[in-house]
Formats: C-alpha cells, structure tokens, sequence
C-alpha cells in the first residue's frame, strides 16, 4: 500500500484547481462544471482509495481508453463540437492556440505520464489514472444529455459516437484500479 504525500496531495489539488478555474475561463460555468467534474470526481476517488493498483493492472483498459480518446477527439473536431457547444452555452468558442486554451490542453495531456510514472509508485500517477477513467468514463456521457438542451429534435450531437465504447473503456480502467489495487493490498 502507498501512502500519498503531502507534495503529491499538493500538487493534485493546485492540478484540479487550475483545471476547474482555466475551465471557467475559456468555456463558462455550466460548461466547465461539466468538464472539471472529471478531474474532481477522480481526486476524490484519489483521496479516499489505496493507490495499490499497479499499472499491469490496468495498462489495457488504459491504453484502449486513450485510443478511444483519441478518436473521440478527432469526431469532436469533425463534426464541429466547440461551435456546437457554444450555440447551446451562448459562451464563445475557446480561442484556438490562446495561452490559457494551450495550458488546459497541456494540463489534461499530463494523463500521458500515467504509464512512465505509475510503475515507479508515483503517488501523482494514481491521481492522474483516476481523473482519467472518471473523466472518460463519467463526464463524456453528457454528450448524450447535451441534445436535450438542443431546440432540435433528440439527436447526433458532436462526440456522440465514440463515448458508446469510450465510457465502457474507462470503466474497466475504474473497476480494475479499484478491484486489482485491493487484491494487491
């Protein structure tokens, strides 16, 4: 069992802060509520959860969930998500290559680091793993919710297509840091 400290408790809050207040600032309230629970939905999993999980243990479910990710993004792109969004928000489009839109996206590309820093037992690896599954597994499926804030009729909304097996992926990535970390305890 690996005990957090208090660098990697530090480091995970100011990390989920910075999500949660760059997420305000480049798509608004409701928006970033959406977008943040993931990362704050997986710190407090973090908080509560032994970080006994090795990356064995869920390097499958991880690699897959962030290949479906990445097509998720591509769809996103293609079918024009942010404008999307932004007719239902009434909140601007994010400005592409903008400083605080560069650091989110490197702020959320700190997931990457998962398979290099979970195999030394890092205590932020674990953080990280967990915002991952929660975000992909959890918050992606507002993109099913969002054609209910549409004034068309139920149907395709930008993303939809690939959070079908996208949030099951993560699942598997949340049940296996949960059942394989407390087998390994």
């Amino acid at each position: 069992m690996m005990h957090k400290n208090g660098a990697a408790l530090a480091i995970a809050a100011a990390h989920t802060a910075a999500i949660v207040a760059l997420g305000y600032v480049l798509l608004g309230l409701a928006p970033m509520a959406l977008f943040a629970l993931g990362f704050v939905v997986g710190l407090a999993l973090w908080l509560v959860t032994e970080d006994d999980a090795t990356f064995f243990d869920i390097r499958a479910p991880y690699f897959l969930t962030l290949g479906l990710f990445v097509l998720h993004k591509i769809e996103e792109w293609e079918f024009d998500f942010f404008p999307a969004l932004s007719r239902l928000t009434g909140v601007p489009m994010p400005q592409e290559g903008s400083p605080f839109a560069l650091l989110l996206y490197a702020l959320a590309a700190a997931w990457l680091l998962v398979p290099c820093l979970m195999p030394r037992r890092d205590a932020f690896a674990y953080y990280l793993a967990w915002t991952f599954f929660a975000s992909m597994g959890i918050i992606e499926l507002a993109h099913f919710g969002f054609p209910l804030f549409d004034d068309r009729p139920y149907g395709y909304f930008p993303g939809m297509a690939t959070v079908v097996a996208l949030a099951p992926a993560a699942w598997w990535g949340l049940y296996r840091m949960k059942r394989l970390g407390s087998a390994n305890a």
